[in-house]
């Protein structure tokens, strides 16, 4: 896949996430106001299955723009859901799926990730493995198909693990930062360009602020996108969820 252009930045508006745990639906909603979906953030939010312990996981994003019409495809790193042999043997992916969340009763967000997976193929999504690369990444942009990922806030921010909680009475989930009893945490942001030259990645952040920029928008090598996104397999992210228009297939 070579591709010629040297730079690329999709003209994206990103809101700032309401809370800690609505980075997933605030994304999703840029995806929708860049094709002119004109959907409020607060309908998003409200619609997208939001998981027990707070935040969602990218293919309950792709079964909502499933509902609204769009193509997904999801490109996934998680080895912990998804078998790499699944895809070269070209298996049935909702028969393995089955299999597995019957051997794995004990694994509670297998069985939440799953269950969404299974809606997710019967609506029309597609799964994909395939090795994360720069090139593939440029391949949408120069699409004009901007990328919303799941990765590691911990690794991209290079912050400390953090531990969250249900305040009482309020239904609120807040997150910490705690370098010691914490965990890796995952966040979901938008991919919107690219500098072939500088091998720059162009970053649309919901996290407002955030602990890398002053900014919602700013730029990392590919080398740190794709480390980030990779280690995303800790939180169940690890993943690039690709939504279009039927128009634009």
């Amino acid at each position: 896949m070579l591709l010629k252009t040297k730079e690329k930045i999709l003209d994206l508006n990103i809101k700032a996430q309401p809370d800690d745990v609505t980075c997933g639906p605030t994304c999703l909603h840029g995806v929708y106001q860049y094709y002119d979906d004109n959907v409020s953030l607060r309908q998003v939010i409200d619609e997208v299955k939001q998981l027990a312990s707070g935040g969602t996981i990218a293919v309950l994003l792709g079964n909502h723009a499933l509902k609204r019409g769009y193509n997904a495809t999801i490109y996934t790193y998680n080895l912990g859901t998804f078998d790499p042999s699944w895809f070269k043997k070209r298996v049935d992916l909702t028969d393995k799926l089955k299999e597995q969340v019957k051997a794995k009763p004990e694994d509670e967000k297998l069985q939440v990730a799953t269950a969404g997976y299974l809606q997710f193929l019967s609506n029309g999504g597609t799964i994909k493995f395939e090795e994360l690369t720069p090139n593939l990444i440029k391949y949408f942009l120069t699409k004009k198909i901007p990328i919303l990922t799941g990765l590691s806030s911990t690794y991209l921010y290079e912050s400390p693990r953090e531990t969250g909680e249900f305040i009482i009475g309020t239904g609120e989930y807040v997150i910490r930062y705690d370098d010691v009893n914490g965990a890796p945490t995952g966040h979901f942001v938008i991919i919107n360009g690219f500098n072939q030259e500088k091998r720059l990645a162009f970053i649309a952040d919901p996290l407002d602020p955030n602990p890398i920029s002053e900014k919602q928008y700013y730029k990392v090598s590919f080398h740190k996108l794709i480390n980030s996104i990779m280690l995303g397999v800790m939180t169940y992210d690890a993943n690039l969820l690709i939504i279009y228009p039927k128009k634009y297939a």
